[in-house]
């Protein structure tokens, strides 16, 4: 499998190579996907956090991109993307207590920040937990936003800060290859079933 070589770019320090083998991450696809990833988040903030359901669970889910932590196969963190014009937004990390301080939270950074950056977007914003930002500022390259005071929400101080991503040589753009743009998320390089669905179509027995 391809490094998530744009997307390590953001990061402040390298993916060990050894993550690789232990570690995978991936964009959700299906709905067992995002069962897994609800599951992971439910463990960390409403068991742990006793963060209330309705709060967990916003009303913003099917409208974001949602990622994957496996740890030799088994679903062990998450995340959220949300998509607005000039920046994507960053939410909902959660690890399960195993895997915190370990190599696969940048493992699955590194995934979600290539298809970010895959999409053409050079911004991200995130909120954090106040009292994580010396975790965060030592994890991917961000910085506070200036001028923009902590706030509260779940019981939790928050600060925002802005996240940069590195430029993608490949970005996805309006005249990118129509195949292409409907492919899976994330796997825009490989071809789909609706590639070889084309091959059913009028002008492809016209042409035979």
């Amino acid at each position: 499998m391809a490094r998530p070589e744009i997307g390590m770019g953001a990061l402040c320090r390298p993916v060990p190579e050894a993550a690789w083998a232990r570690y995978s991450a991936r964009p959700v696809r299906t709905l067992e996907d995002f069962l897994m990833a609800a599951s992971v988040r439910a463990a960390v903030f409403m068991s742990e956090q006793a963060c209330p359901y309705e709060e967990e669970f916003d009303g913003n889910d099917l409208c974001g991109s949602h990622f994957l932590l496996f740890d030799r196969g088994r679903p062990v963190g998450t995340l959220r993307i949300r998509w607005f014009a000039e920046f994507a937004k960053l939410e909902r990390i959660a690890l399960l207590p195993c895997e915190r301080g370990r190599m696969g939270l940048r493992v699955l950074l590194a995934e979600a920040f290539e298809v970010v950056a895959r999409k053409g977007y050079r911004r991200m914003l995130g909120q954090i937990q106040a009292r994580l930002w010396p975790v965060w500022s030592r994890t991917f390259k961000c910085r506070l936003l200036p001028g923009r005071p902590a706030f509260w929400f779940s019981d939790y101080e928050y600060r925002e800060i802005e996240i940069f991503i590195p430029e993608h040589p490949d970005a996805l753009a309006l005249a990118t290859d129509p195949y292409q743009i409907i492919r899976p998320e994330g796997a825009w390089d490989t071809p789909g079933v609706l590639d070889a669905s084309a091959q059913r179509s009028p002008g492809q027995e016209e042409a035979a």
